[in-house]
């Protein structure tokens, strides 16, 4: 999803943009071991260079603003913005930066790359799925992707949790991301 690419001078790639009224970039947390919580990013931008039909030679980079993390409550959001989790002050952005998109079946993909969070670089390899290619009623390219994948905040220093007299935590370590990702080529 993000990450800054360096061509040689006589390569021309092809440039997609993040579609933001047409994306979300979601993740869900197990809470209390009995239910999921869900929520987004509502800032964020992306780019996808890529010259093949099949997007085999993509690059992708992707940028999120740590601030603009929504659940839907505002407690909730305000402690995930603390020092407790994404301390948004010293840390404003999430980024991802591909190195490889590999194909693995019709229209299926495992995006590799580095992911950075907290301050934190870790190797990633997510699954993407293609959902197809379009002219809209504007005569511009579109290209619309799921992109899903697991991680564990602890890799990345989100360590604040809470146990429960039942002995389960509060919030899980595994964090699932959800993306639904549309593009549009530039002319």
């Amino acid at each position: 999803m993000v990450g800054l690419l360096i061509l040689p001078a006589f390569t021309q790639q092809t440039k997609w943009t993040f579609d933001k009224a047409h994306s979300k970039i979601g993740f869900t947390v197990v809470h209390m071991v009995i239910s999921e919580v869900s929520g987004s990013f509502g800032e964020f931008s992306g780019k996808v260079y890529s010259d093949t039909e099949d997007f085999t030679d993509a690059r992708v980079e992707l940028s999120i603003s740590t601030s603009s993390v929504n659940t839907g409550n505002d407690r909730r959001d305000n402690h995930l913005r603390s020092a407790d989790f994404f301390n948004v002050e010293k840390f404003p952005e999430i980024t991802f930066k591909s190195s490889a998109m590999k194909k693995v079946g019709d229209r299926k993909y495992k995006l590799e790359g580095d992911f950075t969070m907290h301050g934190v670089t870790r190797k990633v390899v997510l699954d993407a799925s293609l959902g197809g290619v379009i002219k809209d009623p504007y005569g511009r390219t579109r290209a619309g992707f799921k992109v899903t994948g697991t991680l564990n905040r602890k890799d990345f220093g989100l360590t604040w949790n809470n146990t429960l007299e039942s002995g389960g935590v509060v919030i899980s370590d595994e964090v699932k991301l959800n993306c639904s990702v549309e593009l549009v080529r530039e002319k």
